[in-house]
């Protein structure tokens, strides 16, 4: 017989939910006055003001971005990065507030930045903790979930791997079911899950109260046939569509009305994220603008120095969802291609000029671009900007070349600090770019471009392929 308690979390799930919530406030606010009452920063109804604020932002972006949903099936890392990103946004709307409102120009202060630590601690800790204590209840058969999947396909089959590789989700698998019975060759990672029976069966068991969760994995004839069955079960059901078999590009789902929808290709940049990578774009490129601008007057003068014509060379390209941009760099060459036909420049160029060697090598003609960032043309980092003859070229020859105008081109990005830069004279070499493009597309965050920038400052500007 089951142990009663089994599932004793599972029917508290949104008393809990909402515990959640109130302890992570109580959590801000306790902290908040405790450090007020030790070190007092602004007065008494000032800092009540801080605190309140700071509880309204934090609230808004959890509830917005889900961070009270259920996390049995994720990581705890995922968790604590949510956490962490949250709190951190609303402590800068916290201190923007006290920039615009109460006029402190300073730096935060020692007691806010403590405030800060401390919340992000006891935030995350108290987590970690709640974790433990519930791997450790699974572990011992409580608050385990008895799930089985519909379809022994690559989707259910692959499914099985990841509950089988993460015991912690307290996920007992007790086997497929399928419309045509057949056993399933799991050996090859030392797993072994039964086939129970077919459609029918299924019903059968989760009507008797055998299954916790079903996991429809295949589209069926009978799909309707099966979810009105289970509709008479206390099972709850998900369906895992068949989508997978495609190289997703930062999937997503969203309603229409009503109407659930999955994504195929889709931005990280939509909606708030995209506010943040702006406002990230504008803020450094300020920065680094401010710091090369005697560099790029000596450059821009020994151009027209050493050889003739303009200093500025602009070339068309594709910006973001293919719309054409303007794209400036220091004048490298004797030609100012932008035409249907643009040939790269290759090893020991008769078009480059001696100085535009050294540039193109140490990439200082790339250096207008910040100002194409500021713009809105471009990012700091992204995907590489090609001529559109090379646009033209590649779309044809490479499977989602295009997908790398789903976010703004950059000056430096992924690809380049990895190696890929420079002339691409193989096909092989095009793919290997496009494919780290996409890579950076899909795991996009603050953090990695933070990390491209400083991996181009020690080995992005030197390039053995730049010439």
């Amino acid at each position: 017989m089951d142990n009663p308690v089994r599932g004793i979390l599972h029917a508290h799930q949104s008393i809990l939910s909402v515990a959640h919530r109130l302890l992570d406030l109580l959590v801000i606010v306790s902290i908040g006055y405790w450090q007020h009452q030790q070190m007092p920063l602004f007065d008494h109804t000032e800092a009540w003001l801080q605190i309140l604020l700071a509880v309204l932002a934090f609230h808004w972006l959890s509830e917005f971005h889900q961070l009270y949903g259920s996390w049995r099936g994720e990581r705890i890392a995922t968790e604590l990065t949510k956490v962490f990103t949250w709190w951190a946004l609303a402590f800068v709307i916290l201190l923007s507030s006290n920039y615009l409102l109460l006029g402190q120009r300073d730096l935060p202060a020692p007691q806010q930045m403590t405030w800060f630590a401390l919340v992000l601690a006891v935030l995350c800790g108290y987590r970690i903790l709640i974790r433990q204590g519930l791997h450790a209840l699974r572990r011992r058969g409580f608050n385990t979930r008895r799930v089985a999947i519909f379809g022994t396909g690559q989707v259910g089959v692959s499914l099985a791997h990841s509950i089988n590789d993460a015991p912690w989700m307290g996920l007992k698998l007790l086997g497929f079911y399928d419309s045509c019975p057949q056993q399933t060759d799991l050996r090859s990672r030392g797993l072994r899950v039964p086939v129970l029976g077919n459609l029918e069966q299924l019903i059968e068991d989760a009507r008797c109260g055998r299954i916790d969760k079903v996991y429809i994995t295949q589209a069926e004839p009978q799909l309707r046939e099966l979810i009105t069955g289970l509709s008479d079960t206390t099972a709850s059901v998900y369906l895992i569509p068949d989508v997978f078999t495609f190289e997703l590009l930062h999937a997503r789902s969203e309603s229409i009305n009503g109407l659930p929808t999955i994504s195929i290709f889709d931005s990280p940049m939509d909606g708030a994220w995209g506010v943040v990578k702006r406002l990230e774009d504008i803020v450094l490129a300020c920065l680094i603008l401010a710091v090369i601008a005697v560099p790029l007057l000596i450059i821009a003068v020994a151009i027209k120095l050493t050889s003739k014509g303009p200093v500025l060379f602009r070339q068309r390209r594709y910006g973001l969802d293919g719309r054409p941009i303007m794209v400036w760099k220091f004048r490298s060459m004797t030609v100012q291609e932008n035409g249907d036909v643009v040939r790269q420049a290759t090893r020991n160029d008769a078009r480059i000029t001696p100085l535009g060697s050294f540039l193109r090598r140490t990439s200082l003609d790339e250096l207008p671009q910040f100002f194409n960032v500021l713009r809105g043309d471009m990012s700091i980092v992204g995907p590489r900007p090609h001529a559109v003859a090379h646009n033209e070229q590649y779309r044809k020859q490479v499977n989602g070349y295009m997908l790398r105008h789903k976010v703004k081109p950059g000056i430096t990005g992924w690809a380049q600090v990895n190696g890929w830069r420079g002339e691409t004279d193989t096909l092989d070499k095009m793919r290997k770019r496009v494919e780290f493009d996409l890579h950076y597309i899909e795991h996009w965050s603050v953090w990695l471009d933070l990390k491209i920038i400083l991996l181009t400052l020690f080995k992005g500007f030197l390039n053995k392929n730049a010439f």
